[in-house]
């Protein structure tokens, strides 16, 4: 007890500071991890506010993982690369606000997802379309092999059987892990599917709009036309001021205005590439084993064991169309035991050995039965039984039993029966077939038939096979390949990055970064109206960090180096700042817009030069246009060979504008255009025909309508939505 106390008065102290230290590591911990952040710092931990709801950074995160989920699970196991992560990241941002708009509006108009409605919409006849499709390692898990259809009592089966013995049919968790995904995404959009039917049901188009557009398909003129092009104009004799540029934006709101803000960059880009003496080392390692490549015999050992390429030696021959490679004429010609290269060719340095030459078909047409006895690691039935299985279809064939019927009743390859068993395989295709089944139908002959056993990751099983044809039989060669990848050393991308943290150092202002582009000659490049919910910059691709420091800094600062993947330093100056609502000019903006001026200018000189000549006549010997004339203009179509010019067809079939007389200049794309009309006619359409198509054209209207609503309704709601992005908790 004296101990204690001791320590007690002694220590007590020290180690009630180690106990708040601890107490503070723990809530620091916690902070980090984004749960009591607020309450720690005071800072907003959402990744963004919509209509003042905060997104949380879990929530967000559970979002991305979802569409993983889903990409993964419906594009065949692919792995996710850094730019569709990247365009994920942006749609997940986008859907978070568009789903969290259109439930409050749902909750405004209670719009609901009833229960019967849910339990449809994953085990009902009409399940959702995710659901119908659900699939493992690329097949459909709901469909009846026998009809090819989806069956809604094989999805309570399927729950079943994996809550039964899920050691046995889920043994990782993933299937279950996809298929809760996918309930949860069907279930959670069900109120936002229903919010996108409302608008698309309520199209409708007006039968007196639908008839209308019939006559004016049918209203046609004849007219002669001068096209006086811009380029008649000289840009130094147009001069455009900021004001007039300033004017411009205001008198055109809409091809300016910001839905939210927007940050544009100037960069310059110290590209991560292969020096001269990386090539030269690639090459140097594949000289000096050419010899020893040219004599082993144990070419697979080889191949495998020096090539830079995974599982690089592959036993299949090629011909020449199947080789697909600039030099294949070369090497195709060669001997058998030779070593062509080294030669570069798609991101490496190779020496290819011709290793054998045969004669084999381009392609073959067979038709066969399958019995498995193992599918995707599930034992199906031992070898005794497939083979008596496999026996009783080949004694009804015997007994002459149409092959395709043999097919219907024994086969147990899906991919075959609906055609009878057959296949037809090119030498292309050869890697990818059992290479059991493979050597039997490209090395043996029409008519032949014959059992063989499969064993490979996918099933195990015997195949009776039949060669029905084979075609473009010629020489082909069997190569082994040995690859040296062509990469940037260490040395060399240490070098690079020096270049570009040099730069960054020698110029930390706009002046300075600017001055040292020009008098270097460097290529700077642009990254425009960026917004903070990207995570890509046109040309740059993936770049999140860059995006971040954008957002977080001040106009005209120039960025420390950025990585981006292993293909680029980057250093960059904030260029322009745009906030919400109607852009300002900027050094990013200007030239576009000054060249919009420049034409507008251009047009109203052209105009005044040449409006009052009296003729198109004077107008081509003014200007050295010549005339031009179109009979088979109409309201609906346009004019043939000019392109989408709607002021110019707005004048030809404008009752006002008399035949025969010179129109003013019409500003168009690319120039300025005077017209005269020589006639116009309607064909009046009878009036059974009339009824006849205006349906027709109703229906067409509505669905473009319905279309344009589809793709328009989610921009337009995240639009309008008052949105607040925290660019650093992305």
């Amino acid at each position: 007890m004296s101990v204690i106390l001791t320590i007690r008065n002694r220590f007590g102290k020290i180690a009630g500071g180690l106990i708040a230290l601890a107490l503070i590591g723990f809530i620091v911990s916690d902070a980090r991890n984004g749960s009591i952040t607020s309450f720690f710092s005071g800072h907003d931990s959402s990744v963004m506010k919509i209509n003042g709801t905060k997104i949380d950074p879990k929530d967000y995160q559970h979002l991305l993982k979802e569409y993983e989920t889903l990409y993964t699970m419906f594009n065949k196991g692919r792995p996710l690369d850094e730019a569709t992560r990247a365009q994920m990241n942006e749609q997940v941002a986008q859907m978070a606000v568009f789903e969290t708009v259109v439930n409050e509006e749902c909750d405004k108009l209670g719009i609901i997802t009833t229960e019967d409605e849910k339990k449809n919409l994953v085990y009902g006849e009409n399940a959702d379309p995710l659901v119908r499709q659900f699939q493992i390692e690329g097949q459909q898990v709901f469909v009846d092999p026998q009809t090819n259809q989806f069956d809604p009592q094989r999805v309570k089966y399927f729950e079943k059987q994996f809550a039964e013995d899920p050691a046995k049919y889920d043994p990782t968790g993933k299937i279950m892990e996809q298929w809760v995904t996918v309930k949860e995404y069907v279930l959670r959009m069900s109120r936002v599917n229903k919010f996108n039917e409302m608008f698309s049901g309520s199209v409708y188009s007006p039968t007196y709009l639908a008839k209308k557009n019939v006559t004016d398909q049918n209203s046609m003129c004849s007219m002669k036309y001068i096209k006086v092009p811009f380029t008649s104009v000289a840009d130094n004799d147009v001069k455009v001021t900021e004001d007039d540029m300033k004017a411009y934006m205001k008198a055109h709101p809409g091809m300016f205005e910001n839905d939210q803000p927007t940050r544009s960059i100037e960069y310059v880009s110290f590209d991560i590439i292969p020096s001269s003496a990386d090539t030269a080392r690639c090459i140097e390692q594949l000289t000096q084993i050419k010899d020893e490549f040219t004599n082993t015999k144990d070419n697979k050992t080889f191949v495998n064991n020096k090539s830079d390429d995974a599982n690089s030696f592959n036993e299949v021959f090629v011909n020449k169309r199947t080789f697909l490679s600039r030099y294949a004429d070369t090497i195709n010609s060669l001997a058998v035991g030779t070593v062509y290269g080294p030669y570069y060719e798609n991101g490496a340095y190779r020496m290819t050995k011709v290793l054998d030459r045969k004669t084999l078909p381009d392609s073959v047409k067979c038709r066969h039965i399958l019995v498995r006895t193992q599918d995707r690691g599930k034992d199906i039935a031992n070898d005794s039984a497939a083979q008596q299985k496999l026996d009783s279809a080949l004694h009804e064939l015997a007994a002459g039993v149409k092959f395709d019927s043999v097919v219907a009743k024994y086969s147990e390859d899906e991919g075959s029966k609906a055609k009878g068993g057959e296949y037809t395989f090119t030498l292309r295709d050869r890697p990818g077939i059992s290479k059991e089944f493979g050597d039997f139908i490209f090395e043996g002959k029409v008519g032949d038939k014959k059992s063989v056993k499969v064993s490979n990751d996918n099933y195990h099983g015997i195949h009776y096979i039949e060669i029905i044809e084979q075609k473009g039989t010629g020489p082909a060669i069997q190569i082994g390949t040995v690859a040296k990848n062509l990469a940037p050393s260490d040395s060399t991308v240490n070098a690079i990055y020096g270049k570009a943290n040099e730069f960054a150092g020698k110029n930390p202002t706009a002046t300075e970064f600017d001055a040292t582009i020009k008098k270097q000659g460097l290529d700077k490049r642009l990254g425009e109206n960026v917004k903070v919910n990207n995570f890509t910059i046109p040309g740059l691709g993936a770049s999140r960090e860059v995006i971040r420091w954008i957002f977080d800094h001040k106009l005209g600062d120039i960025s420390p180096v950025f990585q981006l993947g292993d293909q680029r330093y980057v250093v960059a100056k904030l260029a322009a700042i745009q906030d919400k609502g109607i852009a300002q000019l900027n050094e990013s903006n200007k030239p576009m817009i000054e060249q919009k001026v420049r034409e507008e200018k251009k047009a109203e000189a052209i105009s005044s030069k040449y409006g009052k000549s009296g003729s198109l006549d004077a107008i081509a010997q003014a200007s050295g246009q010549p005339v031009q004339q179109s009979d088979s203009a109409t309201l609906g179509n346009g004019i043939p060979g000019l392109g989408f010019e709607p002021r110019l067809i707005g004048y030809a079939f404008n009752s006002a504008f008399q035949p025969n007389t010179l129109s003013p200049g019409i500003k168009g794309n690319g120039g300025v255009y005077f017209i005269t009309v020589l006639n116009r006619s309607a064909s009046a359409v009878p009036e059974n025909l009339m009824n006849m198509i205006a349906p027709q054209q109703q229906r067409s209207q509505q669905g473009q309508l319905r279309n344009a609503i589809g793709q328009q309704l989610q921009p337009s709601v995240i639009r309008k939505a008052d949105v607040k992005y925290n660019a650093g908790n992305f």
